[in-house]
């Protein structure tokens, strides 16, 4: 596959993914999903990879979803079906999580919606001391999606997880570290040598045992989550994505203005 919107290299064992679509800050559309899956299957698949590495631009990790292509097809009068893409990036998060080799996601600057969502899927989450993490959804009259809920349920209990979906505030780097979210937090200009100094630590380590741990903690912690992606995810998502609210919330936010919320 040709990658258009991201970047993939190997070396010393190490799969660097990089999200590399500044265009509209890594937000993620069906063709950056696809090129994920195709990434994350050929890191698994590859005998030389031993860790791999998930990163975004200096500027953001992930805006989450592409609301200005939503945006297009509200105000040309078309329906906004978000059910092959939720689909999608659901497979990318059961895939990072699934994957018999350690992930490490590196975040700067925004992480917003799935952006989030994919920060968190990762084995440990290395951040910059201006990395943000906002579950905006519920600004746009949506519910999270590409696991944010289930990962976030199963770190920090339902309490915070509904605090965090329900507002959509701002969480930052060190409250993530706080909470257990985040592995370590560094500077901007250090992040990129801090994970590939932990990532090659890991690399040279057993990765068998690796390996085996990650399968332990998948069996006892996600064994449904590919179930629950698709049979709670994808619909409650297509319930509110046809909703008035989210082509109100899409509007608001292209619009830069307060969304007038009336929950239908």
């Amino acid at each position: 596959m040709e990658l258009k919107k991201l970047i993939y290299t190997v070396q010393d064992g190490i799969a660097i993914i990089t999200m590399n679509y500044l265009k509209n800050l890594n937000a993620i559309d069906e063709p950056m999903a696809d090129e994920l899956l195709y990434v994350v299957d050929a890191a698994e698949k590859d005998p030389a990879v031993k860790v791999v590495v998930l990163k975004g631009s200096p500027k953001a990790f992930s805006a989450g979803g592409d609301i200005g292509y939503f945006y297009q097809l509200i105000q040309a009068g078309g329906e906004v079906n978000m059910d092959g893409l939720i689909s999608k990036v659901g497979a990318v998060a059961d895939g990072m999580k699934r994957m018999s080799k350690i992930v490490i996601t590196s975040v700067c600057g925004a992480a917003a919606g799935a952006g989030v969502s994919l920060a968190l899927g990762g084995d440990f989450m290395i951040c910059a001391d201006n990395a943000k993490f906002i579950l905006a959804f519920v600004n746009l009259g949506l519910v999270p999606d590409t696991g944010a809920t289930y990962l976030l349920s199963k770190s920090i209990g339902t309490a915070r997880t509904m605090e965090l979906a329900a507002t959509g505030r701002p969480m930052s780097a060190e409250e993530a570290k706080a909470l257990g979210l985040a592995y370590k937090v560094t500077t901007v200009e250090e992040l990129d040598e801090v994970t590939l100094a932990f990532a090659r630590k890991l690399a040279a380590g057993p990765l068998i045992s690796y390996k085996n741990i990650k399968k332990q903690l998948y069996d006892a912690n996600y064994a449904d989550y590919k179930k629950w992606l698709s049979e709670t995810e994808v619909p409650t998502q297509h319930e509110c994505s046809a909703s008035m609210d989210f082509q109100e919330g899409c509007k608001a936010f292209m619009e830069k203005r307060k969304a007038t919320f009336e929950g239908r």
